[in-house]
C-alpha cells in the first residue's frame, strides 16, 4: 500500500523550511518539516527549541516578538576576517607566554569540564529566552555604565526587529556580540568601539546591534552565528531576498582596520544592495501603478454606477410621472362617468313638464354659459331644488353652477343648507309666470 502523499509546501512554508535547516545545521529536510510543523511554521520557536534540545533544555520557549529570526548563515561567499593575538616578542615575552601556558591550558580545561557538568546539573538558563527586549535594554545599560555615553546608538528591540528594520529600510546591520569574560572585550570597547571615527562611521552607515552573550537574546543569536572568538562583528544585509551574513570580523581589530574591513564588505556587496533597492522601487512603481489604475476603474465603476442610478431614478421617476397621469386619467373617466350617472339619474327624477294651459305653470327661459338657452315650464308650487335638478341633467351645463335672476340680481337657494334645510318653491322665491334666468358656472371657483 502507497505511504499518502504529503500536502505541497506554499512559497512562505518553503523559505521558512530553507531557513531553519539554514540556522540549525540540520541536513534532513523531511526532519526539518516535522518540526517546523510541531511549532505551526513559527520558525523562531522551533529554532530555540532545537537549541534547547541540543544543550537538554526542555522547551520552555514562549511566543516570540513578531517577526521571526531570518538569516542565512550558509553562504560560502561570507568574507571572514580574523584578528590572531600578537605573539610574544623578546626572551622576556616568550618566557611569561611559556610560564603561563600550563596555568592557562589548566583553567580554561577545567572551566570546560565545570561548564560540561552542569549542564546535566542545571540546564543553562540562557536557553529561557523570556524577554529579549529586556536582555538588549539590560546590556545597554551595563554598558553605559562600564564605558560610558560615548558609544554608536545601540538598536533597542530584539534581534528579530532589527533584522526586519536592516531588511525593509535596506541598510546594513552590523551585529556585535558582547563576550564579558574575554581578556579581549573590554579593551575592544575603549579603544576601537568607542571611538569617535568608529562611532560616526558606524551611525552614519548602518544599523548596530549589540547585545552580551550571558544575556539569552544574546546567547540564541551566538548560537545562530556560531562565532569562534571575540570580539565579534558580523555583517549582515538583504541578499538575494533574504537576510544574509556577508561578512565576520574576530578577534581584537584596531579602529582604523575596523572602518577599512567594514567599507571593503560594504562596497563588496553594494551591488546587491542597489539590486534590492531597484527591484523594490520596480515593485514599488509597479504597485503604485496598479494602484492608480485600480483607483481609475473604482473612479469608472463609480461614474457607471451614477450614471446607471441616475437613469433608473429617471426612469422610476417618468413611469411615476406616467402611473399618475394614468391615474389622473381613470379618476378623471370615473368621475365623468359619475357625473353622467347622477345626471340621467337627476333627469328620470325629474317630474312631468305642465301643459302651457296650467294657470300654475311657470314657463323658464334659462341662458347657458355658452349662450345656449333651454326653455321649460314648472309648477309654483315646486321647490327651486326641482330647477336645480332639470339644469343639472343637462349636457351643457356646468357641473358646479348656481342660478341667477336678472333684475334685481340675486342668487336662488336652490340646495339646501344648514340655515334653510328645505329651498323654497318658485312662488315662495318671487317667481312670476314668465321668468328668464342666468346659469352662471362655478366649476373653476
Amino acid at each position: 500500500m502507497a505511504a499518502p502523499e504529503e500536502p505541497e509546501l506554499s512559497q512562505a512554508q518553503t523559505e521558512k523550511l530553507l531557513q531553519f535547516q539554514d540556522l540549525t545545521g540540520l541536513e534532513s529536510m523531511d526532519q526539518c518539516r516535522r518540526t517546523l510543523e510541531q511549532h505551526n511554521w513559527n520558525i523562531e520557536a522551533a529554532v530555540q527549541d532545537r537549541l534547547n534540545e541540543q544543550e537538554g533544555v526542555p522547551s520552555v520557549f514562549n511566543p516570540p516578538p513578531p517577526r521571526p529570526l531570518q538569516v542565512n548563515t550558509a553562504d560560502h561567499r561570507v568574507y571572514s576576517y580574523i584578528v590572531s593575538r600578537p605573539q610574544p616578542r623578546g626572551l622576556l615575552g616568550w618566557s611569561y607566554y611559556l610560564i603561563m601556558l600550563p596555568f592557562r591550558f589548566t583553567y580554561y580545561t577545567l572551566l570546560d569540564i565545570f561548564r560540561f557538568a552542569l549542564r546535566f546539573i542545571r540546564p543553562d538558563p540562557r536557553g529561557r529566552v523570556t524577554d529579549p527586549v529586556g536582555d538588549v535594554v539590560s546590556f545597554i545599560h551595563n554598558f553605559e555604565e562600564k564605558y560610558g555615553q560615548s558609544h554608536p546608538v545601540f538598536y533597542q528591540g530584539t534581534y528579530s526587529q532589527a533584522l526586519n528594520d536592516a531588511k525593509r529600510e535596506l541598510r546594513y546591520l552590523l551585529v556585535y556580540l558582547h563576550g564579558e569574560d574575554h581578556q579581549d572585550t573590554d579593551e575592544f570597547c575603549r579603544s576601537t568601539l568607542c571611538t569617535e571615527e568608529v562611532l560616526t562611521f558606524l551611525n552614519t552607515r548602518m544599523l548596530f546591534w549589540a547585545c552580551s552573550t550571558s544575556k539569552p537574546e544574546g546567547y540564541r543569536v551566538s548560537q545562530a552565528l556560531r562565532e569562534n572568538t571575540y570580539p565579534f562583528l558580523a555583517m549582515i544585509m538583504l541578499k538575494d531576498r533574504k537576510m544574509t551574513v556577508v561578512g565576520r570580523l574576530e578577534g581584537l581589530i584596531q579602529p582604523e582596520d575596523l572602518i577599512n574591513q567594514l567599507t571593503f564588505i560594504m562596497e563588496a556587496n553594494q551591488t546587491y544592495l542597489m539590486s534590492e533597492r531597484m527591484e523594490r522601487e520596480e515593485r514599488n512603481q509597479t504597485q503604485v501603478l496598479r494602484q492608480q489604475q485600480d483607483e481609475a476603474y473604482l473612479a469608472s465603476l463609480r461614474a457607471d454606477q451614477e450614471k446607471e442610478r441616475k437613469k433608473r431614478e429617471e426612469e422610476e421617476q417618468r413611469r411615476q410621472e406616467e402611473e399618475k397621469v394614468r391615474q389622473t386619467a381613470l379618476a378623471e373617466e370615473r368621475r365623468r362617468r359619475t357625473l353622467e350617472e347622477e345626471k340621467e339619474r337627476k333627469s328620470e327624477c325629474l317630474p312631468p313638464e305642465p301643459p302651457a294651459d296650467d294657470p300654475e305653470s311657470v314657463k323658464i327661459v334659462f341662458k347657458l354659459p355658452n349662450d345656449t338657452r333651454v326653455e321649460r315650464r314648472f309648477l309654483f308650487g315646486q321647490s327651486l331644488t326641482v330647477i336645480y335638478d332639470f339644469l343639472f341633467s343637462l349636457k351643457e351645463t356646468p357641473e358646479k353652477f348656481q342660478i341667477v335672476t336678472n333684475f334685481p340680481r340675486r342668487v336662488l337657494p336652490c340646495l339646501p343648507t344648514e340655515e334653510q334645510p328645505n329651498p323654497p318653491t318658485l312662488k315662495e322665491a318671487g317667481l312670476s309666470r314668465s321668468e328668464v334666468l342666468f346659469v352662471q358656472d362655478l366649476t373653476d371657483d
